[in-house]
This record gives structure tokens, C-alpha cells and sequence, in this order.
């Protein structure tokens, strides 16, 4: 009797004992991928059970939570949620995060490392801490005026301080609340719907993650190169560039909408916007160049991130002479962000050395301590401290007596580029407005603000015309928004 009572004895201990090693097994090797099914919604119930970590703009935070008194507890709320949606992006129940709520979803939802008290913490405990906070670079003020500015019409403007990189302004128009997507439920799914059925896409964030062909303000990328190269060795020497000009091996004339442009000078080319003299620099320059230059900008960047990813700004790294020759005046296959436009300005403003943008100054804990601080750090040198002054000199002429007039701000110095890019089949489509520029006050050693905005609909009789009309207005208010301090 008592060796079968042993030996049932063995076969519960044995039973218990690959108990421990499954129940082991599935805590240590499967606990993962358990959570991540979507039929478990133990997880989704425990993301909501806490209010979510602010996202602020200045010293006041542009989210907020509420109590809904259901099964999740906690759903996210926006303050001028059109105005801040393409810095926040959107925290949704339903349809998940998008820009600072998904690439900051860590700090927010309370599960980083950085907010434990102890190394480890959190995975040894499987919890979490409060959400943590995130502090934008951008400025309100800025914000706001970019935003007027639009009107709602489809574009987008990007501000960056060239000295470090902080991103000051982002607005991209037509815009949406993003609080409408916070929950669950009919509304939010017709919401959800509407907005992705919108012609005017409200929820494209234009301002990094649209590429527009950016027409004759790429032309200060040409302009770099040219000088860098020594292919112009005096900006205001004259030119051996015809008016038009025949794309190399081919019968195709690129002629000029300004006039004046007949073996113009470089500094001439870029104040009046000759497109002839340009493709033509582009094509001495040399593809190899070209494309040195480009990338030292940022141009065919796939990994750009400001912490939320960056469309691929592109420029061609295999082409014939006479697409070449497209492509350094801003056509062909040539394609920037309003981001990466602003990235152009930035970097002659900063004497060449082009700095990282980033949009998170610094996350917090819930309780406003200090985790991680993001600082200035250099992208690349985009140019030689000499072709950056020879550029601020241009960027100023075109204001002061050539196309970008509207962007003039009495006692400061200004530097800008216009630029209409074409697009549609025959180029049928309405042209892309494009005005790049940055401010220095006269008094000051460094550069404000440098400041990109394309606007898409909008109609000009002739190139620079619609980027000095239409989008130089906008930037010059928020250039005057940066100086105001």
C-alpha cells in the first residue's frame, strides 16, 4: 500500500513540476507573443487604465484625457487639435498612434525603461509607471502664424533655428482634429471614413511626409554646388549660358520666363531666376558633384527622423546630361519635403553646417523630472563657410531687388528663394508655390529662423511670380513670429 502511495506521490510531484515548467515556459518565452494577440484584450484594457502623458507645446500641454467611464478608462483629448495634428499626430483606441503619440508612445503610455525607478524595473515587474511627459521645440506663436497664413489651403510650412536644429514650426493644411479618433465606436469608425476618403486629405502630414518637386528654390543646392566645385569661381562674373538653352544631346529648349538671363551671372541667375543659366551649371558641375551636394543637404535620406520617420527627399543618382539639367533647376525626378526645404535654408543661414532637425526638446516623468534631453547635433557640411556667404549675399538680393520682395521685414536681414514647381501631365496642373528664406536680426550674430512653405493651389501667370505672391507672405509672418522672442 504505501509503495503505490509513493509512487502516486512521484506522479503528482512530477505533474506539479511540469506544471512550473509550462507555466515557466509561457511567462518567460510566450508572454509576448501572447500580448500582442489581438484577441487579447487584457493589454488594450491596461494601456487605457491611466491617463496618458501630456505632449506640450511651450510650458502647456496640447493633450489631455478624460474618464469614460467604460471598460477603457482613459481616452485622449487635443487642444486646437487641427492646429498641432501633424506635431502630435493621434493616440487612438481604435485605429493606434501616428507621429509624437507613436514614436514617443513609450514615454506617454508610462512602459519606457527611462521612467522606472530601478534599472529593469518594468520588465521584472511587468507594470508601468504614469506617463511621462514631452516637450516640443515648437514655438506657438510660429505655429499659429503658419497656420493663418495657409487658410486652409492645401500646403505646408516648416521652420527650423538653423543654429540647432530645433524644429519651430510645423503645419501642414488641410488639417483634422484628432480627437475625433480618440475612442471606439460608430463615430469614431464615419469619422475615421470620412477623413481617409477627404480629397484634400487632411491626414497627409505634408510637411514631411509629402514630396513636391521643389522647381527653382533647389536652385540654391545648384547655386552650392557650383561654387564648391569652382565651376563659378565669381558670382558676379558673367556666364556662357545662352538664352534658351538646348538640353545636352537633345533638340529640347529650355528657355527662361525672367528676363535678362543671356550669359547671366550666377548672382543675377539666382535673383531673377534663370533657369537656363542653372541647368547649365548643373550639367558642368557633373552628376558625381550634383549628387554630393545633394546628400549633403539631405536629399536621398531614407532614415531622416525628427523622432517620427521622413519621406525620402530624392534626387537622381543615375541620369543622362539633359536630365541633369532638369534636375538642378528642381524638375525631372527631383523631389523635396517642406522639411527638407527648410533644411536647405537652415543651412547657408548657419554658415554651411547643416545641424539634425528635431521636433522633442526633452521627455519628462509624470511629475516634470528630466529623462532625456535631446541637444544641437551637425547633419553635415553642406558647403564651405565661403559659398555660404556668398549665398547669404544672393538669398538677401533676391528680396531686397529681386522676386521674394513680399518676405522684406524692416531691420532685419533677410535671405530668400522663390519657386513654382509644375506638375500634371503636360504640366497642366495648377504650379507648386514655393518660398525657402531665413531672418537674422541686424543686431545678432546667428540666424533666427529658416523657413520653408510650399503651397499647392496656387495659380501664377509666370515661375517665381506665385512663390514670391503667394508663399512668401506666409513666411515672412513666420519669420516676424520668430523674432518677436
Amino acid at each position: 500500500m504505501i509503495r503505490y502511495i509513493r509512487r502516486a506521490a512521484a506522479l503528482c510531484l512530477l505533474l506539479l513540476v511540469a506544471l512550473l515548467v509550462n507555466a515557466a515556459r509561457v511567462q518567460l518565452f510566450e508572454a509576448d507573443e501572447l500580448d500582442a494577440n489581438p484577441a487579447n484584450r487584457r493589454t488594450t484594457i491596461a494601456r487605457y487604465d491611466q491617463p496618458r502623458g501630456n505632449i506640450l507645446v511651450g510650458e502647456r500641454a496640447v493633450t489631455g484625457n478624460k474618464e469614460t467611464g467604460e471598460q477603457l478608462s482613459f481616452e485622449r483629448t487635443y487642444l486646437h487639435g487641427p492646429l498641432y495634428a501633424p506635431v502630435t499626430g493621434y493616440a487612438s483606441q481604435t485605429y493606434g498612434t501616428t507621429l509624437i503619440e507613436h514614436a514617443e508612445d513609450g514615454i506617454l503610455s508610462g512602459t519606457a525603461s527611462l521612467l522606472a525607478p530601478l534599472p529593469f524595473w518594468n520588465e521584472f515587474t511587468r507594470g508601468r509607471q504614469p506617463g511621462g511627459n514631452v516637450v516640443t521645440t515648437v514655438k506657438e506663436s510660429m505655429q499659429r502664424a503658419a497656420y493663418a497664413g495657409l487658410s486652409g489651403r492645401r500646403g505646408a510650412v516648416a521652420a527650423l533655428e538653423p543654429s540647432t536644429g530645433k524644429i519651430l514650426a510645423l503645419v501642414s493644411t488641410p488639417s483634422y482634429d484628432p480627437e475625433r479618433l480618440s475612442g471606439t465606436g460608430s463615430a469614431v469608425t464615419e469619422a475615421w471614413t470620412r477623413l481617409n476618403a477627404s480629397k484634400s486629405l487632411p491626414m497627409l502630414n505634408r510637411a514631411i511626409r509629402q514630396t513636391y518637386p521643389p522647381g527653382s528654390a533647389f536652385k540654391i543646392v545648384t547655386a552650392a554646388a557650383a561654387l564648391d566645385a569652382r565651376v563659378v569661381t565669381d558670382p558676379d562674373a558673367s556666364t556662357d549660358t545662352p538664352s534658351p538653352y538646348v538640353l545636352p544631346n537633345t533638340r529640347t529648349v529650355l528657355p527662361d520666363e525672367a528676363r535678362g538671363c543671356e550669359k547671366a551671372s550666377l548672382a543675377d541667375a539666382i535673383r531673377v531666376s534663370c533657369n537656363t543659366v542653372m541647368a547649365h551649371l548643373g550639367v558642368e558641375v557633373g552628376l558625381a558633384g550634383m549628387v554630393e551636394t545633394a546628400g549633403h543637404f539631405g536629399f536621398n535620406d531614407s532614415g531622416l527622423r525628427i523622432p517620427s520617420g521622413v519621406a525620402r527627399s530624392n534626387f537622381d543618382t543615375d541620369m543622362s546630361e539633359d536630365q541633369l539639367a532638369l534636375s538642378s533647376i528642381g524638375q525631372f525626378n527631383t523631389t523635396a519635403t517642406p522639411l527638407q526645404m527648410a533644411m536647405v535654408a537652415a543651412a547657408v543661414a548657419n554658415g554651411g553646417d547643416l545641424r539634425y532637425p528635431y521636433l522633442v526638446d526633452r521627455v519628462t516623468t509624470g511629475s516634470g523630472d528630466t529623462v532625456r534631453q535631446q541637444g544641437p547635433r551637425s547633419y553635415a557640411r553642406a558647403m564651405s563657410p565661403s559659398t555660404a556667404v556668398q549665398l547669404q549675399r544672393m538669398m538677401v538680393d533676391v528680396v531686397e531687388n529681386g522676386t521674394g520682395s513680399n518676405a522684406a521685414i524692416d531691420g532685419v536681414t533677410v535671405g530668400g528663394k522663390t519657386g513654382t514647381a509644375q506638375h500634371g501631365v503636360d504640366n497642366s496642373g495648377l504650379p507648386y508655390a514655393w518660398f525657402i528664406s531665413w531672418a537674422q536680426p541686424r543686431d545678432s550674430g546667428r540666424p533666427a529662423v529658416a523657413v520653408a512653405v510650399v503651397v499647392e493651389d496656387a495659380a501664377a501667370e509666370r515661375a517665381d511670380i506665385s512663390g514670391g505672391g503667394s508663399a512668401a507672405p506666409i513666411a515672412r509672418a513666420v519669420m516676424e513670429a520668430a523674432l518677436e522672442g
